[in-house]
């Protein structure tokens, strides 16, 4: 009988040698489990019911997440959610999204609860509204000392809002190019949105740190014309386990919320509170689209 090519077995051995060591690499790094998101919405002035699937939407598609609900009807500045009497509302998830619009919620206890979670580490990413939520003193107009009562939710943003101009288009200016959460994003022109003030510096808020600036050219009832500009994306580091907060103004309408740039944002920001993107702003191994 004639024995066997050598050629061959060498070639046959080397290929069995890929495949069992194809078959280690992919047994020795499954795909992880999906990031758990919990998205809060509700309350006074906006579309949260068709925004908060755009966003659940949107954010699925660019990330290996899970975004659950916490939504609520009421559509006045008091909604009624879960997470203003029970401190343990965020118990298994891996960060909250504040997008709810509880403008005139205003007991400290209330706030305290919405809070524990990121004040024991968690995460959170906060959306437009949710900027002006949690105002636990009438002086939220007036600069707030960082660290003060009165500061408490404004301590967690890593900046103090009171206002929005008119619905207007905002000029965006990525400012941070060297983050990983706007690297390569280019500026871009908004539809009629709400540009919000900044009370204060945002820079007296030591864990803060300026991503873009919106302008809006605002006309006063003279007729005359000015500018204004204010902080709209950024970010923060909350209480003493240092969580990671992202923050931006942006998001009042449903065009703006189901625009790719506005979602490519809001995913980076959340991969970034996370801890799962790069420095040049793509999404750690497992956790791109369909855990990519």
């Amino acid at each position: 009988m004639k024995s066997p090519n050598p050629l061959i077995l060498a070639l046959v051995a080397a290929l069995l040698s890929l495949v069992f060591a194809n078959t280690t690499a992919t047994a020795a790094t499954p795909t992880p489990k999906p990031l758990r998101i919990l998205l809060i919405t509700g309350g006074c002035c906006h579309d949260y019911l068709a925004q908060k699937d755009l966003l659940k939407q949107g954010l699925e598609a660019r990330a290996h997440v899970v975004v659950e609900h916490m939504h609520t009807a009421d559509k006045t500045t008091r909604p009624s959610l879960p997470a203003h009497t029970n401190p343990h509302y965020a118990d298994g998830y891996d960060l909250v999204i504040h997008d709810e619009c509880a403008a005139d919620i205003s007991d400290p206890a209330a706030a305290q609860n919405v809070l524990a979670p990121h004040l024991a580490g968690l995460p959170g990413v906060n959306l437009h509204c949710a900027m002006h939520s949690y105002r636990v003193t009438k002086e939220f107009g007036k600069p707030l000392a960082p660290g003060a009562p009165g500061a408490l939710w404004f301590d967690y943003l890593g900046l103090q809002s009171s206002g929005h101009g008119p619905q207007e288009p905002i000029a965006i200016t990525f400012i941070a190019t060297d983050s990983p959460i706007t690297r390569g994003f280019e500026n871009w022109m908004t539809i009629k949105e709400e540009l919000y003030n900044n009370v204060q510096d945002p820079k007296n808020f030591s864990g803060h740190q300026s991503l873009a600036t919106g302008k809006q050219t605002v006309k006063a009832k003279d007729g005359t014309l000015s500018d204004k500009t204010s902080v709209v994306v950024w970010t923060n580091t909350y209480g003493p386990k240092q969580a990671r907060v992202f923050s931006t103004t942006l998001g009042h309408n449903n065009l703006t919320v189901n625009d790719p740039r506005f979602l490519d944002l809001v995913t980076r920001g959340v991969l970034w509170a996370t801890g799962h993107l790069d420095a040049n702003g793509h999404p750690a191994a497992g956790y791109g689209p369909q855990g990519k």
